[in-house]
């Protein structure tokens, strides 16, 4: 059956659902990043929201100085911050700060994609590839290191690892011999 664990949902829906504006703006996001829907944006607001909760935390007094430059360096560390980065700075970071750094944004940037939805696809379909590794997963948030590590995805044959190996469950392509005509020669 499997390890039991808790399920809970990345995101919260905003409390004025039926907001026109905010609708209007989530849908051009939507568009623009190539977002399967609106859990997608909602999942990189949740994300802004524990940041500054967590912000408020430590200039509050509640938690220790530590953490707040542990947070300001895991975020520069991805990109959505740049470095040397104060707390205050954190306050200020919206959703297209983290959009801007998912798998999907970063292959349609470097130009391996002409639209924010065939670069989904590309990596959806496994193939883009982050240090030589197969990616699947385009919210994938990729660092500042890996970013220059993203290219297409080469499978390698394990008996020769220099031809590109066959899709499993088919047979590699080989030539045939003519036989001669008029008959068999022994």
């Amino acid at each position: 059956m499997g390890a039991p664990r808790r399920n809970r949902k990345k995101f919260q829906r905003p409390a004025d659902i039926w907001n026109k504006q905010r609708i209007e703006d989530e849908h051009k996001l939507r568009d623009d990043y190539g977002l399967k829907n609106l859990n997608e944006l909602w999942r990189a607001t949740s994300e802004i929201r524990r940041i500054r909760r967590n912000v408020r935390a430590v200039l509050s007094g509640k938690v220790s100085e530590s953490t707040g430059k542990g947070l300001v360096s895991r975020l520069a560390r991805y990109g959505i911050v740049k470095e040397g980065a104060n707390l205050d700075d954190l306050l200020v970071i919206t959703p297209q700060n983290v959009l801007d750094r998912r798998l999907q944004s970063v292959v349609l940037r470097k130009g391996m994609a002409k639209t924010s939805r065939q670069a989904r696809q590309l990596v959806a379909h496994g193939f883009i590839a982050v240090n030589g590794r197969r990616a699947k997963s385009p919210g994938y948030i990729v660092s500042k290191s890996e970013e220059d590590a993203i290219t297409y995805y080469k499978p390698i044959n394990i008996e020769n690892p220099g031809a590109i190996a066959t899709p499993p469950g088919t047979a590699p392509v080989v030539a045939q011999q003519e036989k001669p005509a008029g008959g068999t020669a022994k």
